[in-house]
């Protein structure tokens, strides 16, 4: 599956603000940035990412996903703790 389907998927689905998907072979990393986001727990930010994609996850095409998600305030600081010297 090509990372910018899953880009689109998402965005589509919860209105992301910022959507980053990555691929190493079969293993997909998602950033995921959305007010969609606040308030909820980390089981259900996970929840809300694998929703939209679960028809590509159980038909195989969508293999090893790793997600992190943000608010777009916490996007903010770990941009700015993470930026390179």
């Amino acid at each position: 599956m090509d990372c910018k389907q899953i880009e689109e998927i998402l965005t589509q689905a919860l209105g992301l603000e910022e959507v980053h998907v990555t691929s190493d072979g079969s293993h997909y990393q998602v950033v995921a940035v959305g007010e969609c986001f606040d308030g909820m727990s980390r089981i259900k930010q996970q929840q809300a990412i694998y929703a939209p994609l679960m028809d590509h996850i159980t038909s195989g095409a969508l293999h090893a996903l790793s997600i992190k998600t943000f608010t777009p305030t916490q996007w903010k600081r770990e941009k700015i703790f993470n930026m390179p010297l």
